[in-house]
């Protein structure tokens, strides 16, 4: 499979959640490969597992370093290795705001328990003596606080009548095993889906004032109610295979200097004309920043002069 995602794996033991997610990744259609196990005990067993499979591996013990200076060389490791996404799995480390920063949105984590839940430690024996239903796993996001990222999976675990942690940790397992795959192959496909993308196009778009949103020409189109249209937001329109945002610029002179800028990103699109701009949103790059930037400048350029005053009394404050 051409263009997968390169993910590097952090662990500090067996790495069975490592193993799962590297068996997964051979699978003919998974999105991922794993060209990376890193640890931070240069005796963990999950090393010499995936040396054995081929996979590249770095260790560096923590001991007589600090953090900062831990987190830096792994870092350094992870980038050498051309990985664009981080999964951590069983890494018994607290990661630094810094490194957690330079990986948001990039890195993912596994935790035993149905988050909110049981953040931290003893996540079984708290969900038993809770008298829980149900114990589980959870994939989410990290982020510098511990455990309380975006959830992006869960899967219950029913607890049963005499389940010690133990017992019930073994089931806990297996159900990792199947999540973590699976989630994270959606996490790194999720930025050329359509879907996706268009939910983070909406979000935007409808910050602004009096937006609303409808379908036109078969996409669908933000604009100002009772007004003039501002976006589109195009999937594979006419068969020409690309998820883009459309919006207004200047004139023609914009558009030919955009487009020699960046020819892979930026497009006239077809029936929109020279005032329009079509831009790439599934490179697997997309500055979120720079499209609500677009956004705005498109919608200042049809929104009636009541709605702009409002707007620049609002930015004033």
């Amino acid at each position: 499979m051409a263009d997968r995602a390169k993910v590097a794996v952090l662990i500090s033991g067996s790495g069975t959640n490592m193993a799962a997610l590297l068996y997964a990744s051979r699978a003919a259609d998974c999105p991922y490969e794993i060209v990376l196990v890193a640890a931070n005990d240069p005796e963990a067993k999950g090393l010499r597992l995936a040396e054995a499979e081929g996979v590249a591996t770095f260790a560096l013990s923590h001991k007589g370093m600090t953090r900062p200076e831990h987190d830096a060389a792994m870092d350094g490791a992870i980038r050498a290795s051309g990985a664009a996404w981080v999964a951590l799995a069983g890494y018994m480390r607290i990661l630094t705001p810094e490194f957690v920063g330079k990986w948001e949105g990039r890195m993912v984590n596994i935790h035993p328990s149905l988050l909110p839940k049981y953040t931290g430690l003893h996540t079984h024996e708290r969900a038993i003596e809770a008298g829980d239903s149900h114990g589980g796993v959870s994939v989410h996001l990290v982020t510098a606080q511990l455990d309380d990222g975006p959830v992006l999976g869960q899967t219950p675990v029913a607890i049963l009548p005499g389940d010690t942690a133990d017992s019930l940790a073994a089931r806990v397992l297996i159900a990792e095993h199947q999540l973590y795959s699976r989630c994270l192959a959606s996490l790194v496909t999720r930025e050329t889906s359509p879907a996706w993308l268009l939910e983070r196009v909406r979000e935007r778009a409808m910050e602004m004032p009096e937006a609303d949103e409808t379908v036109s020409h078969g996409m669908a189109c933000f604009g100002i109610v009772k007004g003039k249209k501002f976006a589109y937001v195009s999937a594979d329109h006419h068969g020409d295979g690309r998820v883009a945002l459309l919006v207004k610029i200047s004139g023609p002179d914009e558009q030919a200097m955009l487009i020699e800028q960046d020819e892979a990103r930026y497009y006239r699109p077809t029936y929109f004309g020279n005032d329009w701009i079509g831009i790439r949103l599934d490179l697997g790059d997309t500055d979120w920043d720079a499209i609500r930037d677009w956004l705005g400048r498109s919608w200042r350029s049809v929104a009636p002069k009541k709605l702009t005053i409002l707007l620049d009394a609002a930015d004033a404050f």
